[in-house]
C-alpha cells in the first residue's frame, strides 16, 4: 500500500511526559513506518509556561526523524513569534482565514503574506478547511503545498480510508501556473531569480539613514550587520575592503553623495572592489546601487545588489578552456572569448 504522511495532535500534557520521543519511536518502529511520515502537531497554547521545555521536546522529536507542524495558525492560538521560535517543518493554516472564500481582497493579501514568509523560512504549508473550488484555485496560485478539507474528503471509516489509499487516485487539472499565479507567487519567482546571481540584496532609506538585508546567502563575508544605520554600515563595509579599495568604496557610497547623485538624475551606480572573506582571502565583489521611488514617500531609496565575481585565475582558466575549443586560432575569435569573460569588468 502507498504510504502517506499522518498528522497527530499532541497536548501540553505530552510535553511533560518523560522520554516522549523514545516512546513515539518505539511505537512507530513496531509497524516499520518511516519516521518522516509522522507529523507531530502543536499549537501556541502548548508553549504557555513551558517555553524551554517545549523547545527541548520539539528538538528531541525532530532529532528522532519526525516532522513537527504548527497547527491552527491564524486562529489566535499561533502567532508570528511562535513560528519564529519553533523549529517547525509544516505550517497548518486555520480555516478561519478562508472564511470569505478567498474572494475578499484583505483576506487574499493576508494569505499571500503567510505563504510568502513560510516559503522564505523553508516551511511547508497546509491549508485547513478547504471546501470550495474558489479557495482551491487561490491557494494553488500561492504555492500551497497541501490541501485539507471537505472539498476532497470528509471524515470516513477506516475501511474507506484504506480503500482510498490503495486506489491512490490523483486527478491533476490542466492549468497554466503563469496564468493562475498570484502577485505574491510571481514576486517570489522574481526574487528567487535575482538571488541566483545576487546573494546579497540590501534595501536602503538614504533619507532616514537606515538599511536592512533581504537576503544573505553564499556571500564572501557574513560578518556585517543585517540592519541598522547606513552610515555605520558603510564604515564597516569599507573596513572589510582591500586597503587600496577602502577610500573609493567609502567615497562612492557616502550617503550625502548618494542623495546628491539621485537629485542630479543618476539612476545607477556600479563599483568593483576586493572584499575580505570569512576565510581571510580577498575576492572581487561587484556592488550595484539602483535608486528607486516609492509611491508613498519622498524619501530617497536605493536597492543594492552584490555579486561575487570569479577571481582572476578562474577567469584565466575559463579563457584558456574556451580558446582550446577554437579549431583554428583566429584573432577575432580569441578576442570574442576574452570579451565574453572580461567585457562586464572593462
Amino acid at each position: 500500500m502507498p504510504q502517506f504522511p499522518i498528522s497527530v495532535n499532541y497536548s501540553r500534557r505530552h510535553i511533560q511526559e518523560e522520554n516522549f520521543a523514545e516512546k513515539l519511536t518505539a511505537l512507530v518502529d513496531q509497524y516499520d513506518l518511516p519516521h518522516p511520515l509522522i507529523e507531530v502537531e502543536i499549537t501556541e497554547s502548548a508553549m504557555i509556561g513551558n517555553e524551554d521545555k517545549l523547545l527541548d521536546w520539539i528538538m528531541s522529536i525532530r532529532n528522532a526523524g519526525f516532522k513537527v507542524a504548527i497547527d491552527d495558525f491564524g486562529s489566535g492560538l499561533s502567532s508570528l513569534q511562535f513560528v519564529k521560535d519553533v523549529p517547525a517543518d509544516v505550517l497548518k493554516i486555520d480555516k478561519s482565514l478562508l472564511s470569505h472564500n478567498c474572494e475578499d481582497e484583505k483576506e487574499r493579501i493576508v494569505l499571500e503574506s503567510i505563504f510568502t514568509f513560510a516559503h522564505r523560512l523553508n516551511i511547508n504549508t497546509v491549508a485547513e478547511g478547504v471546501e470550495t473550488k474558489e479557495q482551491l484555485g487561490f491557494l494553488r496560485s500561492c504555492d500551497c503545498n497541501r490541501i485539507q478539507g471537505y472539498l476532497y474528503a470528509r471524515p470516513m471509516p477506516e475501511e474507506d480510508y484504506l480503500k482510498l489509499c490503495y486506489e491512490h487516485k490523483v486527478v491533476e487539472e490542466a492549468t497554466d501556473i503563469l496564468q493562475s499565479q498570484s502577485a505574491a507567487g510571481t514576486m517570489s519567482l522574481l526574487i528567487n531569480a535575482i538571488f541566483k546571481r545576487y546573494p546579497l540584496v540590501i534595501f536602503t532609506n538614504l533619507t532616514r539613514n537606515s538599511f536592512y538585508m533581504m537576503a544573505y546567502e553564499n556571500f564572501t563575508s557574513t560578518s556585517c550587520p543585517s540592519a541598522g544605520a547606513f552610515d555605520e554600515f558603510i564604515v564597516h563595509g569599507a573596513s572589510s575592503m582591500h586597503p587600496d579599495d577602502r577610500e573609493i568604496f567609502a567615497t562612492t557610497f557616502n550617503r550625502t553623495k548618494l542623495i546628491d547623485d539621485y537629485n542630479s538624475g543618476i539612476q545607477t551606480l556600479r563599483l568593483i572592489t576586493r572584499q575580505l572573506g570569512d576565510d581571510g582571502i580577498y575576492r572581487r565583489v561587484e556592488t550595484v546601487d539602483y535608486f528607486v521611488k516609492s509611491n508613498y514617500s519622498d524619501d530617497v531609496l536605493a536597492i543594492t545588489l552584490c555579486e561575487n565575481l570569479p577571481d582572476d585565475q578562474e577567469t584565466i582558466e575559463a579563457i584558456k578552456a574556451d580558446i582550446k575549443n577554437i579549431t583554428e586560432t583566429h584573432v577575432d575569435e580569441i578576442m570574442e572569448v576574452i570579451k565574453k569573460h572580461l567585457g562586464a569588468n572593462n
